[in-house]
This record gives C-alpha cells, structure tokens and sequence, in this order.
C-alpha cells in the first residue's frame, strides 16, 4: 500500500544512528525523506506531534516462530523473520513465496529457509530457489545439525548465496530429552537436565566451520558465560559471527522454575544466576548484536502438562520492547544502544533497509513513552497463546503510535 499523503512527525527525541535529536521526521512515499533540526511540515503534510516521547524506528523482530500482528503491533514490531519450523516446514520456494506476502499490508514477514529437508539435519534444501522466492536468510530451525559436513556444506552454500546462516546453538547429543539446565535446581527438581557446556560445544564447533568458509553465522540465541567467551573472541579473531538472546534470559534464571510453571520452560532452557549476570555483561560490551522476542504462542494443551513434558516457548513480543528498555534503566545499555539491538543490527542482517532512522528506510517508525508503567497481564494479552514468563511483571515502556511505510496502524 503506497503512502498516500506526506507526514512530518515534529517534538520528539529522534533516536538516530548518532544519539538521541532534536526536530523532525517527514516521511513521504513510504520512505523517511528527511531528519533533523531544519525539517519542518509543508502544505498537505499530516502532522502529528510525538510530545517528547521517543521517535524510534520499529523493531525488527529476528527469529519468531509465529506471526501474531495484534501481538507485533502492541510490542512496536514492524517486521518479523519468521523460523522455519512451521507446518510444514518452509523448505520449498512456493511455502516461502506465500510467507513472505502474509503479512501485508501492515507487517513485514521475512521467511527464513529452511536449511534441510524437512529440518531433518540431513539433505540440503533448495537453498538457492527459496532465495530468490524471498527468503532473507537460511537457519537450521530449533535444532543443531550434528553432522559437521552436512553444516560445512551448508555455510559455502550460503557464503556464495550471501545469506546469513541462523544456527541452534545446542549439541544435540548432549541435550536429549533435557527440559533443563544441569545443576542444584534441577537437581532438586527431578527434572531431566543437560549441562550447559552443550552450548558451549556446538558454538565451538560451528564457530571453526564458518571461519573455513567464511560465511556470515548468526546464532540465534547464546546463553552461557562460556558461550558468550567463544563469540567475543571468534569476533576478535575476525570471524563474521553474530549471537542474539531473548529477554528470558538476561531477566530470569534457573532459579524461576523452583514451581514448575511451564511458562519458564525454554529452549535452551533457564541458566544459572551467573550465566544470566554474564548475558547483561555481555550485552552492555557489546558481545550480543540482536534481542529477539523468541516469540512462540502456545495453548494449554502445550503447557499444561508436567513441567519435563510441556512445549518449551514463550510468548513474547508485547513485553520485548519494556524488557529491553530495563536494561537502559538499569544503566547495562543505553537508549541509542537497545534500538541497535531491536531494530538496526537485525534489518543489517536480514539486508533491508529498515531499522534506523536515516533518509531513504522505509518509513517504519514507532512513538514510544519509554516511562510510561503498565502490569503484564496474561489473562489480557492480544498474543495467539499467553505463556508469557514475565506474567505480573510490573514494566516501562509503551508504544503510543506505530506506522509502516508512512501509514499509522496503530
């Protein structure tokens, strides 16, 4: 839907590239024309003043396993990679095809491929005809691919192709059936466990395969102190290796599932104390380059189940905006700092252009009070599913007005 009208968006604090401005935003043909100081409203312009709240461009949601637009809109979320483990599995052109159009008018959804048949871990997918059906990146779905030659093959394939590989970072044989982290908490629990090195070994693992292939490695979420290790020294070394992480675990811990609610089951599941310590660390050094909503509605008959037997996932995306506000109230990040990790450095890797507040992106803006308090309340959530983990949780952080491609949707 082309932007029918012009409109200038005047007295907010412009989150841009730079820092946080002064002045206005005009956005015109579904585009952000121009920012700053001098930018002023012309004749047939729709005005619409942001009264101090932040102009932030919208999220860019990278690795959600549903879409859920109510749930995207309330969160600020314009965009949204979608993983590949759906039914059935987006592992043939015409299935990404019809992905990537879903979401229009008011959402953007980028199909990631699946990177085998069948997300079986086996047989390369057509990994070149998704990407011309519009798929923007390739990832291995909830699952590590334990053949290294079969994970080799597939990071030339995308090297050549450009694409960005998404990896479950979890060596499979070590984590089984575990619906938890090794340790005293489990321990105590009688929960199935798996340590937390299993991390650790398959980021090792496939941290050498893209530095022989030089391929771009993306893992979708890191959540060890030793994980975090292994990518901030792959980046020292010059590997082009990128991690994300979901609110879950830089907020909660092992010790959130002493009872047994199966909105904290996770894959991977919660870490101990020191690991989730290590994931703040490691986001304010700059270490983790994307937060992600993770977000994965489940309905009762996938939660109300014995904690071990119950689909891990979370809903996420109404709370991944004010969780990651926290951290700038807690001193660990600042404001221009969380919209790199929710808008900016996601969009680079999907390659649109979005995410920042530049003239030529795509006209995708969001007005957001970042003081203003609500309660996240399960029982009135706009999400498919509300397994929420942060279900009470007092929260800053709204989102007043959400346009895409200069249309107000919200």
């Amino acid at each position: 839907m082309k932007q029918a009208q012009p409109l200038t968006i005047t007295g907010g604090r412009i989150v841009t590239p730079g820092g946080i401005a002064q002045g206005a935003v005009r956005l015109a043909g579904g585009k952000i024309e121009a920012v700053g100081n001098g930018v002023t409203a012309r004749d047939g312009d729709i005005v619409v003043d942001a009264a101090g709240s932040l102009v932030a461009p919208g999220l860019v949601d990278f690795g959600v396993f549903a879409i859920d637009k109510r749930a995207f809109q309330f969160g600020g979320i314009t965009r949204a990679a979608l993983m590949p483990d759906q039914s059935p599995p987006l592992d043939y052109p015409s299935r990404i095809n019809y992905i990537a159009k879903s979401g229009k008018p008011d959402l953007w959804v980028h199909p990631l491929a699946a990177a085998t048949r069948s997300l079986e871990g086996a047989e390369l997918a057509e990994i070149a005809l998704m990407r011309e059906a519009g798929a923007r990146g390739v990832a291995t779905g909830r699952q590590w691919i334990a053949d290294s030659g079969v994970m080799l093959r597939l990071l030339q394939y995308a090297a050549m192709l450009d694409l960005v590989v998404v990896a479950h970072a979890e060596d499979s044989a070590l984590v089984g059936e575990a619906a938890a982290t090794a340790g005293e908490m489990a321990t105590r629990l009688g929960l199935p466990s798996a340590p937390a090195e299993a991390e650790a070994l398959a980021l090792a693992r496939d941290i050498a395969l893209a530095e022989m292939s030089g391929a771009r490695l993306h893992f979708r979420q890191v959540t060890t102190a030793k994980g975090f290790e292994l990518v901030k020294a792959a980046k020292a070394r010059g590997v082009d290796v990128t991690c994300g992480i979901t609110p879950a675990h830089f907020m909660l811990s092992d010790l959130d599932t002493a009872d047994f609610r199966t909105f904290m089951r996770f894959s991977p599941p919660l870490r101990s104390e020191s690991d989730r310590q290590a994931a703040r660390e490691a986001i304010g050094e700059g270490v983790v380059d994307v937060i992600t909503s993770g977000h994965d509605p489940r309905g009762p008959e996938d939660k109300r189940l014995p904690f071990a037997d119950a689909e891990p996932g979370m809903a996420g995306a109404q709370s991944l905006l004010a969780m990651t506000l926290a951290l700038v109230r807690d001193g660990v990040i600042d404001t221009g700092r969380a919209f790199d990790l929710l808008a900016a450095n996601p969009a680079r890797l999907l390659g649109v252009e979005a995410g920042a507040i530049v003239p030529g992106h795509e006209a995708d803006i969001a007005l957001v009070d970042p003081e203003a308090p609500w309660m996240i309340d399960r029982a009135r959530m706009g999400a498919r599913g509300d397994n929420t983990p942060f279900d009470r949780f007092g929260a800053q952080g709204r989102v007043l007005k959400l346009f895409k491609g200069g249309h107000e949707i919200c």
